[in-house]
């Protein structure tokens, strides 16, 4: 790490560190992904190296893309990557979008996502602050910590709250690609009206604000899901079906 110069830090976790640095080789500003004993517990152990693998593999315009890695002798694991001024969800917090520019990111969110999905990766955790872009609004899509190669078994708790899916709700083991396409479709109406689409204070309400605005999932469809959940979910929302 002695040839990257530590500039400014602009994101930090209880486990993640995330700063500005300069190469000082190739005299280039960079971004450093500091995690913190990756290996400490199984959970982020999985992370950063699902994380790991999928960056050494995937490589779009849209992506954010790993140019080096190291590990410190405290076994603190740092991933340097390009850097990006600033992410949508800064954005979004300091000034309403022009429709030019909603266009623009959303084609490029989309295109991402278009290559990320056939490469069967679903990312798992689509939002604006996992969202790049640069002083020429270039767009990268980045944190793949969460994401999982396509598999018929997934884990349940993924994204955050606001962009999740109701069939990550609902099956919690079932379910595809389409759960980061419904994440770009809450990240859309954000850019649009400045605010979150689904602003949910917790798990249930969640589902009740989703509800209240594109209405309850029809009988046959839910008989579709087979989840325990759905029974909970039916019985609080008084939906007339039969498992």
């Amino acid at each position: 790490m002695a040839e990257f110069v530590r500039a400014q830090i602009f994101g930090t976790t209880f486990e993640i560190t995330t700063s500005s640095a300069k190469d000082q080789l190739t005299n280039q500003a960079v971004a450093v992904k500091k995690i913190m004993k990756p290996f400490s517990t199984p959970v982020l152990a999985k992370r950063t190296y699902r994380e790991l693998k999928l960056l050494k593999h995937l490589r779009h315009e849209n992506v954010i893309s790993l140019s080096d890695i190291f590990i410190s002798p405290l076994e603190d694991i740092y991933f340097v990557t390009e850097l990006l001024g600033t992410d949508l969800h800064r954005l979004l917090t300091s000034r309403p979008l022009e429709k030019q520019f909603i266009q623009y990111f959303l084609y490029q969110i989309l295109r991402g996502l278009k290559y990320v999905h056939s490469a069967g990766v679903v990312h798992r955790d689509l939002k604006p602050s996992n969202i790049l872009i640069n002083e020429n609004c270039d767009l990268k899509i980045c944190d793949f910590g969460l994401a999982r190669v396509q598999d018929p078994q997934m884990t349940g708790y993924v994204s955050t709250r606001y962009y999740r899916a109701p069939e990550i709700m609902l099956t919690w083991q079932k379910y595809d690609v389409e759960v980061d396409v419904w994440s770009a479709g809450c990240i859309f109406a954000e850019m649009l009206t400045g605010r979150p689409l689904f602003p949910g204070k917790d798990h249930v309400n969640q589902f009740s604000i989703i509800t209240e605005l594109l209405g309850t999932p029809p009988d046959e469809v839910i008989q579709t899901i087979g989840s325990a959940n759905v029974g909970a979910f039916s019985l609080y929302f008084n939906f007339s079906s039969t498992f």
